[in-house]
């Protein structure tokens, strides 16, 4: 159970808990293989072997290894390898990378997300905790957040405790004190657990909890329950 009293902020996941993130990457990599298409068609074609994208991204995930936490740097890595192997010029990464984020920023998000955001901001300063590359101001929710932090900029994903630390930091409290929202099991709440928070699950789907002894503080279907739990419903 939650202990709202201890509660002086929260931090929150971003890809599946404010919006699903399937269909936003599906329009991302549509977009991306119509500029090929009409910029690099060598690239296009071989590009547009789902198979051959999965090996180069198998590829450039061993190749940086260390940046495992910078999906920014992967994708721009695995763009500019498919140019080099395609005869291409490489350094048109950049620009196709840019084209490919921008669309990424292009959310819908559960209806249950602004309404509750809003009423979440208005009693806690409100941090986001992602390990992906969304940008609150692009997405439009700059206003809610007094900060994001992202695993490119941490060093280190979730569930590395690190991260979790830096967002307590960044939210000005201590660890304990911390609310973490998030919708996968392990990178979220069991992250946020081992760091100290408390921890909610946005189970959308009400999946089975399989991670006994640890479990959430709270499973909801949605955040407008986070917001009834904290007394901040309509």
């Amino acid at each position: 159970m939650l202990t709202p009293v201890q509660i002086r902020a929260i931090t929150l996941d971003l890809d599946d808990t404010l919006w699903p993130i399937a269909p936003t990457l599906e329009r991302a990599e549509a977009r991306l293989q119509s500029w090929f298409d009409a910029e690099v068609p060598a690239t296009a074609a071989q590009w547009r072997d789902a198979e051959y994208r999965r090996a180069l991204r198998a590829e450039v995930n061993r190749e940086h290894a260390a940046l495992a936490h910078d999906l920014s740097h992967l994708r721009r890595e695995m763009i500019a390898l498919a140019l080099r192997r395609a005869g291409d010029d490489p350094l048109l990464a950049e620009p196709a990378f840019e084209l490919f984020l921008a669309e990424r920023q292009r959310v819908e998000f559960y209806a249950d997300a602004l309404p509750a955001l809003e009423r979440l901001a208005a009693r806690y300063p409100l941090v986001s905790l992602s390990n992906g590359n969304a940008d609150l101001h692009r997405v439009g929710l700059g206003a809610h957040f007094k900060a994001q932090v992202s695993a490119r900029e941490a060093g280190v994903a979730k569930p590395d405790p690190r991260i979790f630390r830096l967002a307590a930091e960044t939210a000005g409290v201590a660890q304990h004190e911390v609310l973490h929202i998030g919708d996968d099991a392990l990178l979220d709440v069991l992250g946020a657990l081992d760091a100290g928070m408390q921890a909610v699950w946005v189970n959308r789907e009400r999946q089975d909890w399989v991670h006994e002894p640890q479990r959430p503080h709270l499973d909801v279907a949605d955040l407008h329950a986070v917001c009834a739990v904290l007394g901040l419903a309509d």
